[in-house]
C-alpha cells in the first residue's frame, strides 16, 4: 500500500516535533521541512522521515511533491514578537507564495495554523463562527493569509483547513512562555516568580493534545476553520499555582509585577 505523502513545515518547531511522530505512527510518508537539519537530527523521528532543508524566505523550493500530497504548514518566523510589522510586511507574502507554489506543484490539501489572536479583543468563549478582528500585526498577518488562501482555494480547488491555536505548554516550548520561565526559576532556586496579576482567563493545552487535535482535523475530509483548544478557561494564577504544586516547589508568586498585555482581553477561551 502506498503511503500518503505529507509535507510538514516548521518540523523542528514546538508543534512540529510532536506532530511528526503521530503522522509516522499513522502510516504517512513524512517530508519534514525546516531550516536547521542539525536540530532535526536530534529527534528520534529524523531517520524515519525525508528531511528537506529549506528557508522559503530566501528561495523557492526545489522539492516536488507527489500528486495528491498534503501540506501541514506550521512554520512562521519572528515569534513571540507579536507587534512586529515584519509579520505583515514579510511573513505574509512569503508564506502565501510558498503555499501557492506547492499547491501549483500538486499539493491537494493544506492544513495551516492560525492563532486565537485573530479574534482580537473579543471576550468570553470564542467559536469559529465569530468574525475575526485582529488587533496586532501577527494576528493581522495570519488572518490575511487565511483570506488569501481561501481565495486561492476557489481558483485551484484544494482542500483548505485553518486551525487556530490557543495556548500550549510542554517539552520544546518557547523559553519566554510563562511556564517555561517558571520552570527555569524553580530550577535556579529563585525565591519569587515575577508575573502579572494572574487574573486573566486563558485556554491552555498540553502540546501532546494539540498534536492529537491537529491530526484529527487533518484526517477530516472537509475544510474549514477549526479551534485547537480545551474549551475550558483557567486563570494564569491557577495555572502557575498548579505548576508549582506539581513540581513540589516553594517559590512564591510576585503578583502584579508586570502589567496585563494591552493587546489581549482579560478573559477568552476557545469553543470547538
Amino acid at each position: 500500500m502506498i503511503k500518503p505523502q505529507v509535507i510538514v513545515t516548521g518540523a523542528t518547531g514546538f508543534v512540529g516535533q510532536h506532530l511528526i511522530p503521530l503522522l509516522l505512527k499513522n502510516d504517512y510518508e513524512v517530508i519534514a521541512m525546516g531550516r536547521d537539519e542539525g536540530k532535526a537530527k536530534l529527534f528520534d523521528w529524523y531517520e524515519k522521515v525525508k528531511f528537506v532543508s529549506h528557508d522559503y524566505h530566501v528561495a523557492k523550493t526545489s522539492f516536488k511533491p507527489k500528486s495528491d500530497a498534503s501540506l501541514i504548514h506550521l512554520a512562521w518566523h519572528g515569534l513571540p514578537n507579536y507587534m512586529s510589522l515584519f509579520h505583515y510586511e514579510e511573513n505574509l507574502p512569503k508564506n502565501y507564495e510558498f503555499i501557492k507554489e506547492l499547491v501549483q506543484s500538486g499539493v491537494s490539501k493544506v492544513l495551516a495554523v492560525g492563532t486565537c489572536f485573530e479574534y482580537g479583543n473579543q471576550s468570553g468563549p470564542l467559536s469559529t463562527s465569530k468574525p475575526a478582528n485582529p488587533n496586532n500585526p501577527y494576528a493581522l498577518a495570519k488572518d490575511s493569509l487565511r483570506r488569501q488562501l481561501t481565495t486561492l482555494k476557489v481558483q485551484t480547488g484544494f482542500t483548505f483547513q485553518w486551525a487556530r491555536l490557543f495556548y500550549m505548554y510542554g517539552k520544546g516550548q518557547n523559553p519566554k512562555s510563562i511556564l517555561a520561565q517558571l520552570d527555569t526559576a524553580i530550577q535556579n532556586g529563585d525565591a519569587i516568580f515575577n508575573m502579572s496579576g494572574g487574573e486573566q482567563l486563558r485556554d491552555y493545552l498540553p502540546i501532546e493534545e494539540v498534536a492529537l487535535q491537529l491530526l484529527a482535523i487533518f484526517e477530516k475530509n472537509d475544510g474549514g476553520v477549526f479551534n485547537v483548544c480545551s474549551g475550558a478557561p483557567i486563570s494564569i494564577r491557577r495555572l502557575v499555582e498548579n505548576r508549582i504544586q506539581e513540581k513540589g516547589a516553594t517559590i512564591k508568586m510576585n503578583l502584579g509585577y508586570y502589567p496585563y498585555p494591552e493587546f489581549e482581553p482579560m478573559a477568552f477561551w476557545g469553543e470547538k
